[in-house]
């Protein structure tokens, strides 16, 4: 293969990182922001039982917050952020005044998936990092998301170790495969085609129920057919 055909092949490479990223978020927004209420509603039972003094606070952040879901869920992402000027204050103001609660941290995680929606990859890596969860959906995700702003700004190889990260995290046929498969692409990328080829197996031998192990053989054929050159 020639070196421009080499570069219009990555160039592919990165645009498919990128494009598994839109469709994840596309086909699971409304998964995530459900999973994203349930927890507000849970952590609020729990925080009232255990720390009846956090509850008000907690219920105020959760309710502000409200608002912003509603327009999250019809892609008004500059409203979400922002707020209407009128009877929501944004995300951005809810992290302020409410940052150390589990509904402002998880204000974070949406104002996160705003930012890199709008195009901006710097403040989205700054929110994305300042979330903190452990669930195997949400919290996968937006690591994964934080690979997608390292793609985006041209750091391929720490968006492949936040891929694999996202994939160890999730541990589930959902989420795993697709950031596997992200992982494996930007692997290759950076002609690391032995850690694309482990990627990719890896779906295939551990979550060969997913969609994007229907057609994994393919990668695993061309990235090992790369790493003997």
């Amino acid at each position: 293969m020639t070196t421009k055909g080499k570069s219009k092949d990555k160039e592919f490479e990165v645009g498919e990182i990128v494009s598994k990223s839109e469709q994840f978020l596309e086909k699971n927004q409304k998964n995530i922001i459900y999973g994203i209420i349930g927890l507000i509603v849970i952590v609020g039972a729990i925080l009232g039982i255990r720390h009846g003094y956090l509850a008000p606070r907690e219920k105020k952040a959760s309710a502000a917050m409200f608002r912003g879901q509603q327009y999250f869920a019809i892609d008004s992402f500059a409203l979400a952020l922002n707020g209407n000027g009128l009877d929501y204050t944004g995300f951005e103001s809810i992290i302020d005044e409410y940052g150390s609660t589990k509904a402002g941290n998880l204000a974070k995680g949406y104002a996160g998936v705003c930012y890199f929606k709008l195009g901006d990859n710097e403040k989205a890596l700054k929110m994305l990092k300042s979330f903190n969860g452990n669930d195997h959906m949400i919290a996968p995700a937006l690591t994964g998301l934080i690979g997608d702003c390292y793609v985006n700004t041209g750091n391929i190889k720490e968006a492949a170790g936040y891929f694999e990260k996202a994939a160890k995290a999730a541990d589930n046929e959902v989420v795993s495969p697709v950031f596997l498969k992200k992982a494996g692409l930007a692997y290759e990328h950076l002609n690391q085609y032995q850690d694309a080829v482990k990627a990719y197996s890896t779906i295939k031998e551990k979550y060969h129920n997913s969609m994007e192990a229907s057609d994994i053989d393919r990668f695993i054929t061309r990235a090992s057919e790369l790493a003997k050159k």
